[in-house]
């Protein structure tokens, strides 16, 4: 019965795009109470299914199941390959390290191709980390967000953008990092 709750569960935050309150859960498998469901809950975050962050909002963990890795492939010259189970990983697991401190921005604009950063991919993004020289972050300048390389140059913070056609921003006025870019997600 727990698998046809997960299902229910998985469903609805592939459906839209974020995880059931406690009362969308009770309607959606059906119990009366949220006692149950803080019960199902506690089960849920015991496989590792989901988790919580500190205010108690439910995060998605292992909601996608486990992903075989078969072992490399080249991507230089042609080598013979066996397929060869490695070990399974989640996609979480792998792209995010502290997930109540991550969320995904889209991307908007081609500054950041030259990076492999495309219009429309998604990236992963990290609060609470102190940006280095040479981290992609996303940043408030003078009012207006942007997405660059950080770049320290003495005492002033140079945004540079990964496109010939793009000119780098020095702040004018205030600067403020919100995050740093920690994977991109594109699909085809």
């Amino acid at each position: 019965m727990q698998e046809t709750y997960k299902k229910q569960i998985t469903g609805f935050y592939r459906k839209h795009k974020r995880m059931p309150s406690y009362s969308e859960i009770m309607e959606l498998v059906g119990f009366k109470s949220k006692n149950a469901v803080y019960k199902l809950i506690n089960k849920l975050k015991a496989e590792n299914f989901l988790s919580q962050d500190p205010s108690g909002r439910l995060l998605p963990k292992r909601i996608f199941g486990d992903l075989k890795v078969l072992g490399t492939v080249e991507a230089g010259f042609p080598s013979p390959a066996e397929e060869e189970l490695a070990d399974t990983l989640t996609l979480d697991e792998y792209l995010i390290e502290n997930k109540e401190a991550s969320f995904l921005l889209k991307v908007q604009g081609d500054s950041m191709k030259d990076a492999g950063i495309m219009s429309g991919d998604m990236v992963i993004v990290q609060r609470n980390l102190t940006p280095k020289n040479g981290d992609i972050v996303v940043a408030e300048v003078d009012g207006d967000w942007t997405m660059k390389y950080y770049q320290k140059q003495g005492q002033k913070i140079v945004l540079v953008p990964a496109n010939a056609k793009f000119q780098p921003i020095i702040p004018k006025q205030e600067l403020k990092i919100a995050a740093v870019v920690k994977a991109v997600v594109r699909k085809y």
